[in-house]
């Protein structure tokens, strides 16, 4: 079954930049794919195209039938809250409220009632159980990746998206990462979808897309 579909994207920022050319890319249920490039290859655009927050200069982005960008904005935030799950080089957790709260967002933002029992399942299953009251700041980095991670999951999306996960991690903290985020995308049932320029993890996808090579 196929998740999502990128069709002839490219993507110019300002009347001078550069145009940036994609290849095409399908992503399945269950799919590991890593999108790998240095800083300028393009990777955070293709990110942002494929999650609908840009739109490209040319192409389509479906999801199952839906042509993203065909759609009225508000459809298209309701789409990426129920079928993606992001977890952003900067996590993004909202200082102003508890551990809780912050991954509750995620139904929110999908304007979709909680899972019944999923953020105490997810709370226990990374180990957040007893940081469920508290703010971000009381947090260890580790366990702030761990909640962001829980909110990126937390409505069982289609589709997982990591930018840089690893780049600025030692070797065993990097391996530590992954192993989260493979084993939350088994849990979840969704496919992974990793950018980044760190080549040391190539080895644990199916699929290895090197924007270096591909974008025009």
């Amino acid at each position: 079954m196929i998740i999502l579909k990128t069709e002839s994207l490219t993507v110019r920022h300002s009347a001078n930049s550069p145009l940036l050319s994609f290849p095409d890319i399908t992503v399945k249920v269950k799919d590991k794919i890593l999108l790998l490039g240095d800083s300028g290859s393009g990777k955070t655009s293709l990110l942002s195209v494929m999650a609908g927050l840009l739109q490209p200069t040319t192409g389509k982005i479906l999801i199952g039938d839906h042509d993203l960008y065909a759609m009225d904005i508000k459809k298209r935030d309701e789409l990426r809250g129920k079928s993606f799950g992001f977890v952003f080089q900067t996590l993004h957790l909202l200082p102003s409220l508890t551990v809780a709260q912050n991954i509750l967002l995620a139904a929110d933002m999908a304007n979709i009632p909680p899972p019944e029992g999923r953020l105490k399942n997810l709370l226990s299953s990374l180990g957040l159980t007893d940081k469920a009251h508290s703010k971000p700041s009381q947090l260890s980095q580790g366990q702030q990746q761990r909640a962001a991670l829980a909110r990126a999951i937390f409505n069982f999306p289609a589709l997982i998206i990591a930018d840089e996960p690893t780049s600025s991690l030692d070797d065993k903290n990097a391996a530590a990462v992954m192993d989260l985020l493979e084993q939350q995308a088994i849990e979840s049932g969704s496919a992974l979808l990793v950018a980044t320029h760190d080549s040391r993890i190539k080895n644990r996808f199916d699929q290895v897309i090197d924007l270096a090579k591909e974008v025009a």
